[in-house]
């Protein structure tokens, strides 16, 4: 079981969560909005220890409420604190107009927003909008988030970035580009895929003590994957195992003149720790690549009777990378898809599935967005605009499980979706899908030679090949980023016990 602080919940969740804390546990309303406010300053406290000129946009909801006690937090340090106020505080109730008053009485009050002085300060703190949006912002709302985003401040946004979708992750119109998020009582799955990457920041989270108990009461059916790998397949092997111990991974693939991605498929295999990799492919480079890496058994197929042996031989098949949508391409996808094996489908042969949509619980399918705009008969707008919904759809259509790749990966398998953490821009590039295929590949055959559950394969091999780019991007920088640079990554995080 996840703990509740891995799960991921929505807008409505959430909600809930703060209703049961305040009536089924007696934890008044206003008690709460003290803790995110102490909590949040603490970060910025401890994050930026030279800084002590903050400002806050608040606005009137509770989300307001809480930059308000943010801002008396740092006005009672000692710290030049400056508040702007948006919406008609007439109508503020409850907790958010008392946290207003509580800022008043240390003789601190909210002036109508002045983008220039924005310039004097180091920090704004956004409080302007909680995650009850579902419509694009616009007016001085719109005007105030993007003088946000222009200042140079450092940006800490108070449970949500104001302008994004808490569920979907999109961005309304624009939404505010936060340093920090530091969120509250449940993670809210919208900060983790989709424009909520790249506006959230680092993300901290906070229960604010709320009961445990409580969050039995509000079952959450998406996840976090861990920021650090874990798992059995980072267990150290036995003294008396052989290459036959750790899984033999087929990669077929690589149309004529596209035999790039089978190789990179299948030496990600290798580094990612499985003992044997064989490559079926066209007659016309099986050759080429034999002496591009030695240790790949490489067999041209011009024969469909050619793949039986070494379908019988594999564990797992990876069937995709380089496939093309010739005759052969499509003669070598219907030969291998009624396998009993398991299979990782990736790129064309995913393209080929369109054709012939059907159900099977042995497959990973591992669309990007465009491709799983084929495979659903929709937009890829339509997929970004709520990948949550896009993934969970393509698994039931398809069944097995899906791993819908970009900005804040997601699989999908039953009725858990999972969300990883992991991953940054410099892997938007080519290649970079076919070694993650490879990964699953070798993943999947270990995980079979070692009794673990196939899911647990493949969560792990999207954080393993994730966080391989997160640590090659920290040496070499982003720019630039090839997907082969992977590989001694990859290697040395298998080997981290």
């Amino acid at each position: 079981m996840v703990l509740h602080s891995q799960n991921l919940y929505s807008a409505a969740q959430t909600r809930e969560l703060d209703r049961l804390a305040i009536q089924q546990e007696g934890i008044p309303g206003f008690t709460l909005m003290q803790r995110a406010a102490e909590c949040t300053f603490l970060q910025i406290q401890s994050r930026w220890p030279d800084a002590n000129r903050l400002t806050v946009v608040c606005g009137i909801g509770n989300n307001g409420g809480d930059g308000c006690l943010i801002a008396l937090l740092a006005k009672q340090q000692g710290w030049q604190v400056q508040v702007f106020q948006l919406g008609d505080v007439e109508k503020q109730t409850g907790d958010a107009k008392k946290a207003r008053e509580s800022m008043n009485a240390v003789g601190l009050r909210a002036q109508d927003f002045d983008p220039n002085q924005l310039a004097e300060t180091d920090i704004i703190v956004d409080a302007l909008l909680g995650t009850g949006l579902h419509r694009s912002v616009e007016g001085v709302w719109l005007s105030t988030i993007q003088a946000i985003n222009r200042s140079t401040a450092l940006k800490v946004a108070v449970d949500i970035p104001s302008g994004l979708n808490a569920d979907t992750g999109c961005e309304l119109g624009e939404a505010v580009k936060a340093d920090l998020t530091v969120t509250f009582i449940g993670r809210k799955q919208g900060l983790y895929t989709a424009d909520g990457r790249a506006c959230s920041g680092k993300i901290h989270f906070e229960d604010l003590s709320i009961p445990e108990k409580l969050y039995a009461d509000v079952p959450s059916h998406h996840g976090l994957l861990p920021q650090q790998l874990q798992g059995p397949l980072l267990n150290p092997r036995q003294q008396n195992s052989h290459k036959g111990s750790h899984g033999h991974v087929l990669v077929v693939g690589g149309a004529s003149g596209m035999n790039g991605a089978v190789m990179l498929a299948a030496s990600a295999a290798l580094r990612t720790g499985c003992g044997l990799v064989s490559v079926a492919t066209h007659g016309k480079h099986a050759s080429v690549i034999n002496l591009q890496q030695p240790e790949i058994m490489s067999h041209g197929i011009e024969d469909m009777k050619q793949l039986n042996p070494l379908m019988d031989a594999a564990d797992v098949i990876v069937l995709g990378p380089g496939l093309g949508q010739l005759d052969w391409s499509t003669d070598i996808f219907y030969h291998i898809i009624n396998t009993h094996k398991p299979l990782v489908l990736d790129a064309d042969a995913l393209n080929i599935l369109v054709n012939n949509p059907q159900k099977k619980a042995n497959w990973v399918l591992t669309p990007h967005p465009g491709e799983a705009a084929r495979l659903l008969g929709c937009s890829t707008n339509e997929i970004q605009s709520n990948r949550y919904m896009a993934v969970k759809k393509i698994q039931e259509k398809y069944d097995g499980i899906c791993v819908l790749k970009g900005a804040g990966s997601l699989i999908s398998c039953d009725d858990k979706i999972s969300a990883c953490p992991l991953g940054n821009p410099g892997m938007a590039s080519a290649g970079m899908g076919d070694v993650l295929s490879g990964v699953l590949g070798s993943c999947i055959a270990q995980a079979i030679h070692n009794k673990i559950d196939i899911i647990e394969a493949v969560l792990f091999a999207v954080s393993l090949h994730a966080a391989a780019g997160d640590a090659c991007a920290l040496v070499d920088g982003e720019k630039g980023l090839l997907a082969s640079d992977l590989f001694p990554y990859i290697k040395k995080l298998i080997n981290e016990i």
